[in-house]
């Protein structure tokens, strides 16, 4: 019975939502985007904008590229090579695809060098390796995550921990899994990942870049200095973050007796724009990029337009270990985590995070 009454329960979210401003010394703006790893769908709204500029479209053109490669061997991401290749030269993410984060193995290479895998009890064992029971599992650990930091086992590859490890991956249990990989080099591009994995099965993609044009769009009124809003004067930053939702989903907001799909409508007051420029990416998206588009957004407003604020939303993969920074991740009744920045035409911004489940509080 209490089993049933917890699939019953409405899932837990946290929301944390804070007000800054990009000139401010303390903004931590920078280390939020850099510190959410995994990212698969970046989505911004220019209200009152028809066309994005040249200098927008081109950046949203040049997100890319990813690659997948199937049935890669674990131990291919500790080699000397690799490290020295990749890891020490740049930004290197790789995320397992094809893999449910409660129920299946699940890997992830952090671009701080982190190695994290999350593994069930049976697989956990058998690599011999030491780990921590995972938070998500209950009371009877059923899984566990092992984190290994290459940086740091570059600096003696002689080492026995190194060994240990290697005799592990090579040996003792070899684990293969398909991997999403993306690479931010630093300097010049020495090599490349098509020909590095060029004996596995390794296929290079492009991100999905989604334009559309939303026409007669009711919108919030929003006062950048108060996050909570003001009554019959300005949205709160929670109403922001559903109205978002729903307008990302495409759902309709009239809030008609006969619509039996949503009965969700802009939250008062609010203010009808002509038109809205919706932008939608969607694939394995570096931190590095994202900064970039950001900063692009901070600077919609260096001319005049008629735009109150524009948004900027990131969501993270689901299934990912791993959520902001090295904070472990789950699914169970939910797999979000997300944040979103509203970006005013004085520099002001909030940021929005929000996680379900059994996650840590946002950063």
């Amino acid at each position: 019975m209490a089993t049933l009454r917890r699939l019953q329960e409405t899932p837990r979210h946290l929301l944390v939502c804070e007000k800054s401003n990009f000139g401010h010394n303390k903004s931590r703006h920078k280390h939020l985007v850099e510190t959410h790893y995994h990212n698969y769908r970046v989505s911004f709204l220019i209200p009152e904008c028809g066309m994005l500029s040249k200098e927008l479209k081109s950046l949203v053109m040049e997100i890319g590229p990813y690659y997948s490669v199937k049935s890669l061997p674990l131990h291919e991401l500790i080699t000397r090579e690799f490290i020295q290749t990749f890891v020490k030269k740049g930004s290197f993410s790789a995320l397992t695809y094809n893999a449910s984060i409660d129920e299946d193995n699940a890997v992830a290479l952090l671009p701080n060098g982190k190695l994290i895998l999350s593994l069930d009890k049976d697989t956990y064992e058998e690599t011999g390796l030491q780990g921590h029971p995972s938070r998500c599992s209950g009371r009877k650990p059923m899984r566990f995550v092992i984190s290994i930091d290459l940086m740091d086992l570059s600096l003696n590859l002689d080492s026995k921990k190194y060994e240990r490890i290697s005799w592990s991956f090579k040996e003792k249990k070899p684990l293969k899994f398909d991997f999403l990989l993306a690479w931010h080099p630093t300097g010049a591009e020495e090599s490349t990942m098509r020909s590095y994995f060029s004996k596995y099965q390794i296929q290079e993609h492009q991100p999905k870049v989604a334009l559309s044009t939303v026409r007669e769009l009711q919108c919030p009124v929003l006062q950048s200095s108060s996050l909570a809003g003001e009554p019959e004067e300005a949205c709160s930053a929670l109403e922001l973050f559903d109205w978002l939702g729903a307008v990302f989903c495409n759902a309709d907001m009239n809030n008609q007796p006969y619509n039996f799909i949503s009965t969700y409508c802009c939250p008062q007051p609010n203010t009808v724009i002509a038109q809205a420029c919706l932008c939608t990416i969607t694939g394995f998206i570096l931190p590095e990029k994202i900064q970039v588009l950001l900063e692009q957004l901070r600077h919609y407003f260096d001319e005049p337009k008629l735009a109150p604020w524009v948004t900027l939303s990131v969501q993270g993969f689901a299934d990912s270990p791993v959520s902001w920074r090295e904070n472990e991740h789950g699914f169970q009744k939910g797999g979000e985590h997300l944040y979103n920045f509203v970006v005013f035409r004085n520099q002001d911004y909030w940021l929005q995070m929000a996680v379900g489940a059994n996650d840590d509080c946002p950063p």
